[in-house]
């Protein structure tokens, strides 16, 4: 298994932006497929974007064009930037890696609201 710490989340207006981190305890993003996923009160967990070893990107229809996923050199960590909030954006984010079985982290609270 893999530790994974999400961090960056907090209370964001309609219309702000926030930065999600997803921290690794190695530098596995180089090397293995990750993904960010949230999940709304009451609602299933959804995917939201993925991050391919090649560094090709994949966005859910709800968030393309307003979010961006990305990784730095080193490889441990992986970043959400959310632009364009909106109130239905509200959700824990979790960040998730494969690395032949599923390692996630506990979450980040995203709330979006005047």
């Amino acid at each position: 298994q893999v530790q994974l710490v999400e961090s960056g989340g907090g209370l964001e207006q309609p219309g702000g932006s926030l930065r999600l981190s997803c921290t690794a305890s190695g530098s596995i993003f180089r090397f293995h497929p990750m993904g960010w996923y949230r999940q709304a009160p009451g609602k299933e967990r959804e995917w939201v974007a993925a991050l391919n070893v090649g560094g090709t990107t994949n966005y859910a229809d709800s968030v393309k064009g307003r979010f961006t996923i990305s990784r730095d050199n080193a490889g441990n960590t992986v970043y959400l930037q959310m632009n364009s909030l909106k109130p239905e954006d509200t959700a824990v984010y979790y960040c998730a890696v494969n690395i032949g079985s599923i390692s996630w982290g506990k979450g980040t609270q995203v709330t979006v609201s005047s």
